[in-house]
């Protein structure tokens, strides 16, 4: 009788990491979402890669396309510590174009289609579909489990959530039993959870197929001309009423002493906050639990450093996080989050915000509530997030009063 630690050395772990994340705005014009820098010194596919080894999955492999460059040589500096010798590995497959119709990938699950070969060649038991570019901790390993246990030809992922709020989601509708008998895209009435009439299940996009149910599935899925080539919008909906497609709870998998704690951190705001909440005394994300480290490339530098101390200025952080590299010099930073290698100058003062990796901020600036990118370097004398109409002129402004600030934009200002 096979163990789980048997079933996950054969069980393949399929990373989306392609898409553009257009609403994250300036934040992707040089990087694809999974590799926007999260929490001081992480990137946000380092979350799903971390679950993966954590959870004992070994057999990886990320699914690239959108300005794939830094992302890739994230991955071959800071993912390349498995054993090839032990089946171990975390493997790159980019866009190649691979079918007869020789297009780039048009949906997540004509990603997974495009590199059927690959897959084969590795004749997994299990497939684990993963997105790169969410925030949280998960046990894979108990999510298999269930599935094994339920005899489940696939396995959904979700989230439960209030029923007024899954208007932006894909809505599971499942039977007492933890069946799945409907999955609606986005609904505006959506299905609440058997015995719990407030709540609705939640695709996170999360999904545990057996080998040949996926196989048959994509197959499928690709003869449909009418199909949008999506897991969410397709093949779980296609597969409802035709396979065995159990709903998993997240809680039961979650790795969190703080409850259920997962973040799509698609648009600036959310961005923001899931950042500007690792400063807080308990914040909900716990990165400095030693029992599920995050794992990530970093490069070899200094302790973070303040200098000054007088009567004319002061260089000093409270209620923040300040990564190794960094330098305040003679300036204030509170309830702030510094990236990598960020500096702030003497006599400015920052409140609300992130200034992400190898970014600084000038002298006599005043920056609030405010995301600074990377390698951006403000000006001297820079006032953000007192003038609304001025800031909303120079930079983007969020709905919920974010300021973000990228090279790009300081450069326009200088011309």
């Amino acid at each position: 009788m096979s163990t789980i630690q048997d079933e996950l050395r054969h069980t393949l772990a399929l990373v989306l990491a392609g898409g553009k994340g257009s609403r994250l705005m300036q934040l992707t014009e040089r990087h694809s979402k999974p590799a926007v820098p999260f929490g001081g010194k992480f990137r946000i596919i380092d979350f799903p890669l971390s679950n993966c080894v954590n959870s004992g999955i070994k057999k990886i492999a990320v699914l690239t396309q959108y300005r794939a460059h830094w992302l890739i040589l994230h991955l071959q500096r800071g993912w390349n510590f498995l054993r090839p010798a032990l089946s171990e590995f975390v493997e790159i497959w980019p866009a190649q174009q691979q079918t007869i119709k020789e297009s780039w990938y048009q949906g997540t699950a004509d990603a997974v289609f495009q590199n059927l070969e690959a897959i084969a060649f590795h004749r997994p038991r299990y497939v684990l579909i993963l997105a790169g570019d969410h925030i949280y901790k998960q046990d894979y390993a108990a999510l298999l489990a269930e599935h094994i246990e339920r005899e489940a030809d696939v396995t959904v992922s979700c989230l439960e959530v209030g029923r007024g709020e899954p208007s932006a989601f894909g809505v599971v509708d499942a039977n007492s039993d933890g069946q799945i008998v409907g999955f609606v895209e986005k609904p505006e009435d959506p299905p609440s959870i058997p015995g719990d009439p407030d709540h609705s299940f939640v695709s996170m996009g999360i999904y545990i197929f057996n080998y040949e149910t996926l196989m048959d599935a994509l197959q499928a899925d690709e003869l449909d001309s009418g199909s949008s080539h999506d897991f969410g919008k397709d093949i779980i909906p296609g597969l409802v009423g035709r396979a065995k497609v159990m709903a998993h709870r997240f809680e039961n998998s979650s790795v969190s002493r703080t409850g259920a704690y997962w973040r799509d951190v698609g648009t600036v705001d959310a961005y923001w906050e899931a950042n500007i909440d690792l400063v807080r005394v308990s914040p909900q994300l716990d990165l400095y639990d030693t029992d599920w480290p995050i794992w990530t490339y970093q490069r070899q530098l200094p302790a973070a450093k303040f200098v000054f101390n007088d009567g004319e200025r002061r260089g000093y952080a409270v209620d923040s996080l300040v990564s190794a590299g960094c330098i305040v010099s003679g300036g204030e930073v509170n309830n702030s989050l510094l990236f990598t290698d960020s500096r702030v100058n003497s006599y400015s003062q920052v409140n609300d915000s992130l200034l992400l990796p190898h970014s600084s901020v000038g002298r006599n600036c005043r920056i609030n509530k405010a995301v600074v990118g990377i390698r951006c370097h403000l000006p001297e004398g820079l006032v953000v997030g007192e003038d609304v109409e001025a800031d909303a002129a120079r930079f983007y402004r969020s709905e919920n009063g974010v300021t973000l600030i990228t090279a790009s934009m300081v450069e326009a200002l200088e011309k």
